[in-house]
């Protein structure tokens, strides 16, 4: 499993390609490699859940309000989809 913390859904979206279906850029070592790795960033739901209540607070809570969740969440639902 990977899990992503990239601040934008750009960046989100092209890592966690990278890491399911392969480089899609076919210029680095992972340049048609599926790894079909399950790929999640540090703010959806499914992670956010599993962190301790404090922890989250401390080091993830203020990231959360200055990231687009909701765009980088669609952005890697469009990469699970493509498996």
């Amino acid at each position: 499993m990977v899990i992503l913390g990239a601040p934008d859904a750009d960046s989100a979206e092209l890592y966690a390609e990278t890491v399911v279906n392969g480089d899609p850029s076919w210029a680095g070592p992972l340049a048609g490699v599926a790894m079909d790795l399950p790929v999640y960033h540090i703010m959806e739901p499914e992670i956010k859940a599993q962190i301790d209540p404090k922890v989250y607070q401390e080091h993830l809570a203020l990231m959360e309000v200055a990231l687009d969740v909701p765009k980088i969440t669609e952005g890697l639902n469009r990469v699970r989809k493509k498996k």
